[in-house]
C-alpha cells in the first residue's frame, strides 16, 4: 500500500515540474469533499472563477494561485486509490 501511495505522488511530478512555482500544496477536506491545490505558498485570492467542471480557479491579480476542486472523491485519482486501498 505504501508503494502505491508513493506512485500516486510520483505521477504528479511532471505537473509539478511544469509549474512555474514548482511548489504545490495539497489539502483535502473529507467532510466537504474538497481538494485545495495551491501553486506556491498559499496566499489569499483576489478573485476566483467557477468552471463548468466544478473547479474554482483562484487568482491573485492576473496570476493563477490555485484551484479548489469540488466533489473531489468523484474524480478519477481518488476513485482509483480508494479501490486499491480496499
Amino acid at each position: 500500500m505504501v508503494t502505491r501511495d508513493i506512485e500516486i505522488y510520483l505521477e504528479l511530478l511532471p505537473y509539478i515540474q511544469g509549474s512555474p512555482q514548482q511548489t504545490i500544496w495539497l489539502s483535502y477536506d473529507r467532510e466537504a469533499d474538497v481538494l485545495y491545490v495551491s501553486l506556491g505558498n498559499p496566499i489569499p485570492a483576489t478573485d476566483s472563477e467557477l468552471t463548468d467542471e466544478d473547479i474554482i480557479i483562484r487568482y491573485h491579480g492576473d496570476r493563477v494561485i490555485g484551484y479548489t476542486i469540488l466533489h473531489a472523491s468523484r474524480r478519477s485519482l481518488f476513485r482509483s486509490s480508494e479501490k486499491e486501498a480496499k
